[in-house]
């Protein structure tokens, strides 16, 4: 049986998972603001105990690797570092963008294209663009969803993605995706806002943990995509 941890905390949604032999058996979300540090631990613990299982008795940790928030995605990882280094567990890293494909992923008309979006400013988002694979030409089941493009930060307006637009059904997810239906007006556009979950990390990190694509616990660092930049606040302290 391979069991897995799973854990989401990328975005303002800060959720954990745990999969048995291939299936969530258990779960946990919370949107409480600037909460990532409190509680991701305390919900991978309600988890072992609601399963009556401990840490030494998982495979593997698997921690959703970015792109999106700076601080977000260091409670996760260090979290999962630190379960891996406690406990000798490999781990497993998933990107942010292949989460939210895998969310959309079970829909009944599936799109074209699926392209995931994480928030980052104004008009700006992260992104990638998602296609379905032919049986000819990938290393992929026919079917399966594909990364066309680089993830890359983006700023949109009305004649960003006219190409595949063009094309077909495109599916624009995430927690950038809102923020841009009322630019990108196209009628092959939908748009479905939420965040990405570590339920929908399942397939990925299976197919992480099966091909031994393991992460080095000691150097192993999120995909910021961009540096993270302080700033020092305006107010005046005395």
């Amino acid at each position: 049986m391979e069991r897995i941890i799973l854990i989401e905390t990328s975005t303002a949604l800060c959720s954990t998972a745990l999969a048995e032999d291939g299936a969530i058996v258990s779960y946990r979300e919370s949107s409480a603001p600037k909460a990532h540090a409190s509680l991701t631990a305390v919900f991978i613990q309600e988890m072992l105990d609601g399963r009556g299982i401990t840490l030494a008795d998982c495979d593997a940790v698997c921690v959703s690797m970015g792109p999106g928030s700076y601080t977000g995605l260091r409670v996760g990882v260090s979290t999962a570092k630190g379960l891996c280094f406690g406990a000798k567990k490999p781990l497993l890293a998933v990107g942010t963008l292949d989460t939210l494909v895998a969310q959309a992923s079970d829909m009944a008309t599936p799109p074209l294209h699926i392209v995931p979006m994480i928030d980052a400013r104004r008009m700006e988002v992260y992104t990638a663009t998602f296609s379905r694979s032919s049986a000819q030409g990938s290393d992929l089941e026919p079917g399966a969803w594909q990364q066309i493009t680089e993830t890359a930060p983006m700023i949109i307006d009305e004649n960003s993605f006219a190409d595949i637009l063009n094309d077909g059904p495109v599916l624009f997810i995430g927690d950038g995706a809102g923020k841009c239906a009322d630019v990108i007006t196209h009628p092959n556009a939908s748009f479905l806002q939420c965040h990405p979950k570590a339920s929908a990390m399942l397939a990925p990190a299976l197919a992480a943990y099966r091909t031994k694509e393991f992460r080095d616990v000691a150097y192993f660092e999120p995909f910021y995509l961009k540096e993270f930049v302080a700033t020092v606040s305006k107010k005046k302290l005395f």
